[in-house]
């Protein structure tokens, strides 16, 4: 709830400094606001009075706004009130504040004068007591001074006997520290020995290891070639000796050939009895399966339409949806249709193919019938074949031992790499070091042209200036140069989506290193000069090394840093900043990051080499292997024609088992493509029926739920799925079980009868007395062949054990050597740990002599500003003798223990503290005057102003009182203490330098005398007029008032309520004439009323009026004005 009150000021003549013809002034109060505004712009209440103040609405004369009451309040007034009263119209408030706070300065003032007294008191007392004691302080202080001199020249040979200690520590220091770094150096040679010896012993165990693969290789081989010649000379033995076992083998033969042909006879009856009803089951089975694939897909079809029309609010949905689902449905059909476009293809090809087969398969059938017998001599083809076939395999074997040895070689190089890398992360934190390995493989994953690599891996840089170089750059090392900032983007866009760690890019196109000059001079090089890259990679290079020197020391390099802003480091790694920072200490060689980084990029070249050997290994083996194969396949070719001269059947049986086989699978894969064609059939049935279903519901009303028929047949559908299941159930099962019968004898027959009644028709026992010649010189042949591989193999298996032996010595050497290395480095640890414990009591008694050093400084500063004499009085004298005169100078300065030892100090201090304080009572003696005379000009300027209103005033309410009474006159008077007579206006003018002797402070109050019938007649006070005169009186006061200091307008509520009728006409034309005054004085006056007097001068009239528990304002004639005036008098 809130309220407010709103006035607009008419701002033509520009009153109000805002550049506006009209200014809205608004007061909103709430239950918890009070606030104003300007033309509807916040503002606070400062701001508003401020502003009033500036157009003339005096604060300090509240009378343009004449209130209920008021005018009564002015009539019964006291003339003290009155004084009062004028007093605030002549503005004296300012006066007297100022005037109160100088009177509060005088007060403060008056307090510090009386402490600076009681203080310079004190100190006038002190300081003659103070006279007294400093007597003996300059006798104290004699001995005093002796005594310091003494204390010195002890504490001063103390210093230097330390110094001297402290200068014969360092001297040992420098002593062990060169023996520690020759001793440092003899074991990091060491290590490096034993890291290059461990390399050798890698290398060896490794040799040893390819040789016991090969020993073991050769052996294998030597004991097949054996078991291979013993089988030999055992087959020459058995064809030259058995003739009689051809002729039984080949009755036997025949024996089992009638009894398979029996089994497959049976097999093949039962087998086709069974083929006609397993197709009629299998018919069955798919038509009841069809038939349960239909009823299910329109019974989801009809779940999924009541389903889906629970999420739709409207048909435009609904039909939308549908639309989307029939164009998803037609895209799936056109798809499924091509698909048994093709699966149709396929069948039309494979039952071509077969048709092709078949008579193929006939004619050979005819061949086996009808051939005849026809023998070819092949033997040294086939022994030519043989040989080379021999020959490819003993290279194949030696590509196969020297894979085996590359297998070993590249899981020893992995370990290799792997170690060195894992070394390498360690030498940095986890997240660059897994950034490193994700940019490697989205590098190769990418075919990324643009990521050329780490820092480290793209600069060379010579031994000796390693650790500088590593120093200088720091994590640097690591930041990856890529060609573009586009490609780091592309790889950091990578690395952030598989969280693949962290690492900075260096794009080439980005960098503008800015190298200054370098200084030139014998002990400063370049660093940059030092290192070794390809040309495309310098800005990277120059923008880490480019502003780095190297020094011979680190003096030179503070030298040079400080005077050209570079960075200087010495080739240990000791580093100075343009900024005078030092750093350095003991550098780790065995812990490089260059090194690492080199170790990384040596191994992992090692093993892509070997992998890319294996690569060409395997390839080589794949061709070897179509060689042999060929090789083979030509060997096949002329024993099967040697065959075929032999026994002209066998062969055509082979080719004729082959026609067959593929004509078996042909007719597997046939059925299988005609089942697949079925189940496309089904799909496309099924898309096709579920898209008419889709155009059905489109053209169909929009409903929550399924119509009566929808839900009766999807019922319908329910008990129908029950019943097509359990008879698919059951067709299915009988349907399994004569698949289970007929694929037993199908696997029965294809699998074991048939294969085994082929490869008895295609052996041949049959060997007439050539064959069994040709064979048995082969057998020769093959003997002596393998006598040579076995002789062969016994060398090379001799190498191998004197090499395996040679390097067993050799690897005995290098662990020996290893051996003795380690004893020295155990012995040099022992040295240098013992020359550490050296270093550290050494660094325990430097750290107690400096304290003691630093104590004795402490001690000879605490002894103050020493006299001349102190350096040179005991230079000479006896320390013995130094320590007894203390003594005795201690004893003699205990007389004097209760001399005030700051007696001269006290005394210099409270003579500053007087004069300080006399300076300050002069001040403040100063300033009660100036302050006095303040108040005075103060008092004086507010008499003045009291003086001069009430002037103003008087002169105001004497033109006034005679414009609204003719007849009479009015004036005021001021009443004093001194003289309790009255006195006019006039006669003040008249007395005014006696006026200005007599203070205002003697002023009681303001007096009012009147006549309203003579302007000679004796004048009535106020007090003894009637109701209606004193009324016009207290107007009369507020009309000389605002015309001393008038205002824009005026607000008067009823001020003629209590006056007569002519009176009420005399106020009304006076306030008129106001209004018409051309001059600055004329304003704007408001007046409520209930007399007609007022309304017959008035420009225009408002009338208010509360009706039905409201109030309302409007503008109304001088006649209703007047009707209603006259009404509320009635």
């Amino acid at each position: 709830m809130s309220a407010y009150v709103e006035i607009i000021f008419d701002n033509s003549d520009e009153r109000f400094p805002t550049g506006k013809d009209e200014l809205i002034l608004r007061r909103t109060i709430g239950q918890k606001k009070d606030e104003y505004s300007l033309d509807r712009r916040n503002a606070t209440k400062a701001d508003v009075m401020n502003l009033l103040e500036s157009a003339g609405f005096s604060r300090s004369n509240p009378y343009y706004i004449v209130p209920q009451g008021r005018v009564t309040a002015l009539t019964n007034m006291k003339d003290s009130e009155r004084l009062t009263l004028l007093k605030e119209v002549a503005g004296t408030q300012v006066y007297e504040a100022r005037r109160a706070e100088s009177v509060k300065i005088m007060h403060d003032t008056n307090n510090k004068l009386v402490k600076t007294d009681e203080l310079l008191e004190y100190i006038n007392e002190r300081l003659g007591e103070l006279e007294e004691e400093m007597q003996e302080l300059r006798t104290y202080q004699d001995k005093d001074r002796e005594k310091r001199c003494l204390e010195y020249t002890i504490y001063s040979r103390e210093q230097q006997e330390v110094t001297n200690a402290l200068e014969q520590i360092e001297e040992q220091r420098q002593t062990g520290l060169d023996d520690t770094d020759e001793n440092r150096r003899s074991f990091m040679a060491n290590e490096e020995d034993i890291a290059q010896i461990s390399t050798e012993i890698s290398e060896v165990k490794q040799q040893i290891d390819f040789l016991n693969v090969d020993k073991k290789q050769l052996e294998d081989e030597r004991r097949e070639a054996a078991k291979a010649h013993a089988q030999a000379e055992l087959q020459v033995k058995n064809l030259t000796d058995g003739q009689t076992a051809s002729q039984k083998r080949k009755e036997r033969q025949e024996k089992n050939m009638k009894s398979v042909q029996k089994a497959i006879n049976e097999k093949e009856k039962e087998l086709n009895d069974l083929l006609p009803q397993y197709t009629r089951q299998q018919k069955e089975e798919q038509k009841a399966k069809t038939q349960l694939d239909e009823a299910e897909t329109t019974r989801q079809r009809l779940y999924a339409k009541q389903g889906r029309n629970s999420k739709f609010r409207n048909k435009k949905e609904r039909d939308d949806w549908l639309r989307s689902q029939i164009d998803e449905t037609f895209t799936s059909l056109s798809q499924v249709k091509a698909v048994r476009m093709q699966t149709t293809e396929e069948t039309a090809e494979l039952e071509k193919e077969i048709a092709l087969v078949e008579p193929e398969i006939d004619k050979l059938r005819k061949q086996l019938d009808g051939s005849g017998d026809e023998v070819h001599s092949l033997d040294q083809e086939i022994l030519n074949a043989k040989e080379e076939r021999d020959r490819l395999i003993d290279q194949r074997k030696e590509l196969w031992r020297e894979e085996a040895k590359l297998d070993s070689t590249i899981s020893n190089a992995r370990q290799d790499l792997e170690r060195s890398e894992r070394t390498l992360s360690h030498m940095m934190d986890g997240n660059t070091s897994r950034g490193l390995a994700a940019v490697r493989r989205i590098k190769k994953q990418h075919n990324l042209e643009g990521v050329y690599g780490t820092l480290a891996e793209l600069i060379t840089v010579p031994a000796a200036y390693r650790t500088a170089v590593e120093v200088t750059a720091g994590n640097s090392l690591f930041h990856y140069v890529v060609d573009t900032d586009d490609t780091a983007t592309k790889v950091l866009e990578i690395l952030n989506r598989e969280r693949s760690g962290r690492i900075t890019f260096m794009p080439l196109n980005r960098l503008r290193p800015n190298v200054p000059p370098m200084p030139s001079g014998n002990d400063v090089i370049p660093m940059i000069q030092k290192l070794q890259y390809d040309a495309r990679f310098e800005k990277a290079v120059q923008q880490v090394f480019g502003k780095s020197i190297i020094c011979p020391n680190l003096t030179t390099a503070s030298q040079y840093a400080r005077s050209h802003g570079l960075s200087a480091i010495t080739p240990e790694g000791d580093r100075s900043d343009k900024k005078g920072a030092l750093t350095g200490g003991f550098y780790d060689s065995r812990s490089s990051r260059l090194d690492g980084v080199r170790n990384v990029i040596r191994c992992r070249e090692e093993y892509d080499a070997k992998l890319a050997r294996a690569s060409e290994i395997r390839k080589e083996l794949e061709g070897m292997d179509q060689t042999i194969t060929q090789a083979v396949g030509e060997l096949q070719k002329l024993e099967q024609r040697r065959r075929q001269g032999q026994d002209s059947h066998a062969p055509l049986r082979q080719e004729l088992k082959g026609r067959l086989d593929l004509v078996r699978n042909k007719r597997t894969n046939l059925e299988a493509k005609t089942m697949q064609r079925s189940r496309i059939e089904a799909n496309v049935k099924s898309l096709s029926d579920q898209q008419s279903a889709h155009e059905a519901e489109l053209a169909t009303e929009f409903r929550k739920a399924l119509t009566d028929a929808e839900e009766a047949q999807l019922e319908r559908l329910s008990s129908l799925l029950r019943t097509l299941r359990n008879d698919h159930a059951t067709l299915s099962s009988e349907l399994s079980e004569l698949a289970v019968r007929k694929t037993g004898l199908e696997n029965e027959l294809n699998n074991n009868l048939r294969p085994t009644l082929e490869d008895l028709q295609s052996t041949s026992v049959e060997q007439t007395d050539t064959s069994s010649s040709g064979n048995l010189k082969d057998s020769q042949r093959e003997v002596k062949r393998l006598a040579r591989n076995l002789q062969d193999l016994e060398n090379r298996l001799r190498e191998t054990e004197e090499s395996f032996d040679s390097a067993s010595s050799r690897m005995t050497e290098l662990e020996n050597r290893n051996h003795e290395i380690r004893r020295s480095q155990e012995e040099l640890t022992k040295l240098i740990e013992r020359h550490q414990r050296r270093m550290e009591k050494s660094s325990q008694k430097k750290a107690a002599l400096q304290k003691q050093a630093k104590e004795c400084t402490e001690n000879i500063r605490d002894l103050g500003v020493l006299p001349e004499e102190a350096f040179t009085k005991f230079r000479n004298t006896d320390s013995n003798t130094v320590v007894k005169r203390l003594h005795k100078v201690n004893e003699s300065l205990k007389k004097y223990s209760h001399v005030n030892k700051k007696a001269f100090e006290q005394y210099n201090s409270f003579t500053k503290q007087r004069e300080s304080l006399t300076n300050r009572r002069t001040e403040l003696d100063n300033s009660q005057t100036s302050i006095n005379e303040l108040i005075e000009v103060l008092d004086q300027r507010k008499d003045e102003a009291i003086e001069r209103t009430f002037k103003q005033v008087s002169k105001e309410f004497a033109t006034v009182f005679e414009k609204l009474v003719p007849a009479g006159r009015g004036r005021l008077i001021i009443q004093r203490k001194t003289d309790r007579r009255t006195t006019t206006a006039e006669e003040e003018d008249s007395e005014e330098e006696q006026a200005r002797r007599e203070s205002v402070e003697n002023y009681t109050g303001v007096g009012i005398s009147v006549s309203f019938n003579s302007k000679h007649d004796d004048q009535q006070r106020i007090q003894q007029l009637s109701g209606g005169q004193k009324s016009l009186c207290a107007l009369t006061l507020i009309f000389a008032i605002q015309a001393c200091d008038p205002a824009p307008f005026y607000l008067f509520d009823e001020i003629d309520a209590n006056l007569d009728a002519q009176y009420r006409t005399a106020v009304a034309n006076h306030l008129h004439a106001l209004s018409q005054n051309p001059d600055s004085s004329s304003g704007q006056f408001i007046c409520t009323t209930f007399r007609p007097e007022m309304l017959y001068v008035a420009e225009k009239c408002y009338g208010v009026s509360f009706k039905k528990k409201a109030s309302s304002i409007g503008v109304v004639t001088r006649d209703e004005a007047l009707s209603f005036v006259e009404g509320e008098k009635q």
